[in-house]
């Protein structure tokens, strides 16, 4: 049995789906001050991130916070200790992909670390009375809203594909690799 176009019809059906995602790599340096003036720095490392996420104007805000240890020398090289120290930041994640059609009072965001807090350099001062350490981070975000997504709908129901064996494994002769997903995109647009 042929399904005619007449039989067919569109609706358009409001469900929540990823209306927008970005991605933010960011770098930051922090001086903390230990209690000894250091001579050399032994360790660092990053601890404890904790993190939120807001809506924004400007995309998708990811405040939080992280402990910083430095194991370090002090006294020329005599006594050690560590001195501990909890940032708070905020990074504003811009979204590079944003479906102008969700409603955006109903808009949930998430976020996640792709790269966690890492101290990558950790050096005594020229002043030599604290430490500069730089710490790398990356977040990527969602924003989940209601839209509207159009379906067709076949007026006969179901029964119509009931004895049609379809093959989805892809060994279809068609190659859906070449698709340029942007032709797709305006025709809904």
């Amino acid at each position: 049995m042929s399904i005619k176009d007449k039989d067919l019809q569109c609706r358009e059906i409001i469900t929540k789906a990823v209306c927008g995602k970005g991605r933010k790599f960011s770098q930051v340096s922090h001086t903390v001050t230990p209690s000894h003036a250091p001579t050399s720095i032994l360790g660092a490392w990053i601890i404890n991130n904790q993190y939120e996420t807001a809506k924004s104007s400007d995309g998708v805000e990811v405040l939080g916070t992280y402990d910083i240890n430095i194991w370090y020398s002090y006294d020329k090289n005599t006594k050690t200790d560590v001195a501990k120290e909890t940032i708070s930041y905020v990074d504003v994640v811009p979204l590079t992909y944003l479906d102008k059609k969700h409603k955006e009072a109903t808009a949930e965001v998430s976020a996640e670390a792709t790269q966690e807090p890492n101290c990558v350099e950790a050096s005594v001062s020229s002043q030599g009375e604290s430490v500069i350490i730089r710490v790398e981070r990356e977040f990527e975000v969602e924003m989940i809203a209601e839209t509207k997504v159009c379906i067709v709908v076949c007026n006969g129901g179901c029964d119509d594909f009931a004895d049609k064996n379809f093959d989805f494994d892809g060994s279809v002769d068609n190659d859906y690799d070449e698709l340029d997903p942007d032709i797709l995109e305006d025709d809904f647009n």
